[in-house]
């Protein structure tokens, strides 16, 4: 595997929440900075050393509700 993907979205406690598409790895952050460096231990502990993905790519969504 060389890339690996995480859906990123706005936590409704507050930061972000960040799910691995594919693995079962997930995370949190109050901050982005933070959140990135979560990601990237939860990816080395995830996986066996040597194997995990070269790239990590963040996905971010803003969900926005229309009332009819």
């Amino acid at each position: 595997m060389n890339e690996l993907i995480f859906y990123v979205e706005d936590s409704p406690e507050g930061g972000y929440e960040a799910r691995a598409l594919g693995e079962s790895i997930f995370t949190e952050a109050d901050n982005l900075e933070e959140l990135k460096a979560n990601i990237k231990d939860a990816v080395l502990a995830h996986f066996d050393e040597g194997k995990h993905p070269r790239i990590i790519r963040l996905h971010f969504t803003k969900e926005e509700l229309i009332t009819l």
